[in-house]
Parts: C-alpha cells; sequence; structure tokens
C-alpha cells in the first residue's frame, strides 16, 4: 500500500468513527443527522489531504490562518466549500473575500467593512458570521460580548457583498462548554427575530461538538478527530 493509499484509509476510518458519533448525537437530540453540517479543520495538513477529503464526500472544509488558507483553495481542484475560520485582520480581509464561502470570525465593524470591500471587488457574495466571546479573558480569544451582537450583525446585514449567516463561538478553555453553546442558541434565537436567514450556529470542535449538537449547532468544526494530532509548532 502507498503512503497516499494509507492516508487515505487513515482519514477514511476517521470520518466514518466521527460521522457515526455525530449521527448518535444528533439521535440523543432528537435531531436529523443532516441538520448539521460537518466542517472538516484542515488547518496545516496538506492540499493533498483535502483532495482525499473531496473524494470521501466532505464538501465543507475550513482553515484559520492566510495565506495558508488561499493557498490550499487555489491547489485544490474538488468543489468544496471553504470556511475561513480564524481571527482575521483588515489588511487581509480584502484577500480572504476572494476565495472563501463563509467567514466565521467577525468579531467588529471595521473587519465586516474590509470584508465587504472585498467581496464587491470580487463581485461575489460572502457569508459572514458574528463570533461571540463568552470568556473575555482568555488569552488569544476573540470575538464580540453578547450584548455587541445585535449591532455587528445589522452592520454585516447592511453592508454590500456581505450576507449575515447567524453565529459562532469557541467554548472558553476550561469550562464546560454546554452552558455556552445553550447561550450561542438563545442568541441565536433572539437574533433571527431580526434577521430571519442567520440560521447558522457555528459551534463544537473535536472534543465537546457532542454538547454543541444537544444545543442546535448547525455547523461542526472538527480537525483532530478526523485528520489527527498536529505536529507542536515552534
Amino acid at each position: 500500500m502507498s503512503d497516499l493509499e494509507a492516508r487515505r484509509a487513515e482519514l477514511a476510518a476517521n470520518l466514518a468513527e466521527t460521522q457515526e458519533r455525530i449521527a448518535a448525537a444528533c439521535r440523543a437530540a432528537g435531531r436529523a443527522s443532516d441538520d448539521v453540517t460537518l466542517v472538516v479543520v484542515t488547518k496545516t495538513y496538506p492540499a493533498s489531504d483535502v483532495e482525499l477529503l473531496a473524494g470521501l464526500g466532505v464538501t465543507d472544509v475550513g482553515e484559520n490562518r492566510h495565506p495558508e488558507a488561499g493557498d490550499k483553495a487555489k491547489a485544490v481542484s474538488a468543489p468544496l466549500r471553504w470556511h475561513f475560520l480564524g481571527g482575521l485582520q483588515t489588511n487581509k480581509a480584502g484577500a480572504v473575500a476572494r476565495y472563501a464561502d463563509l467567514v466565521h470570525s467577525v468579531d467588529r465593524v471595521k473587519l465586516a467593512h474590509s470584508l465587504s470591500r472585498g467581496a464587491e471587488a470580487a463581485g461575489r457574495e460572502l457569508t459572514c458570521l458574528v463570533q461571540v466571546d463568552f470568556g473575555a479573558v482568555d488569552p488569544g480569544r476573540s470575538g464580540v460580548v453578547p450584548a455587541g451582537v445585535g449591532e455587528l450583525a445589522d452592520a454585516i446585514a447592511a453592508a454590500p457583498g456581505l450576507a449575515l449567516g447567524g453565529l459562532m463561538t469557541v467554548a472558553p478553555l476550561g469550562d464546560d462548554p454546554a452552558p455556552h453553546f445553550d447561550h450561542l442558541a438563545r442568541l441565536s434565537a433572539d437574533l433571527r427575530r431580526d434577521h430571519a436567514a442567520a440560521t447558522i450556529v457555528s459551534a463544537g470542535m473535536s472534543g465537546d461538538f457532542e454538547a454543541a449538537i444537544g444545543a442546535g449547532a448547525t455547523h461542526l468544526r472538527i480537525g483532530r478527530s478526523i485528520l489527527g494530532e498536529r505536529p507542536p509548532t515552534g
């Protein structure tokens, strides 16, 4: 068996196990599995892995950094939806708007305006999510506090070239994620009163996605469970 064949077999086994865990969590929550979109987070892994995943039926992939994300989007020929998940500087927003289909990490009005200009210049509509921060003391986290969701959501909805998709969060490190995911679901219900189409609830990663499904997440961002442990970065 070649290295490529071995990697494909490894990814297929991990993907099948993860999909069964998702299905089991959906059954436990009384939800249909097709209500949940799996976004496979491929950061730090090569474009060859993305191609293999596409061949295994994956339709949505997520990346955290530019230009790595843009380089992979160019290199991969398979038709995929590209989700940008990481913190984003305004001076890189225009480039991201040219290839991303969804940006999960919009956390300030200035960034929304930069993405809007980029999407308009590229002649595209870019779906954006408001990233909500439930643990502002965590180093390296980004997001708007719950009280600021409405203002930022309104700014995205009004911006040319952008579509307000919904909300995203990362559970604070060390906390039980379930209460935070429940809070996000309540914020989502509030948001939909003013923006009925903003139905995306992006929550849950490899270690906590069952709790996210229980709270009503529509999009899961899962990397390690499918691609394996990432090597430490220097």
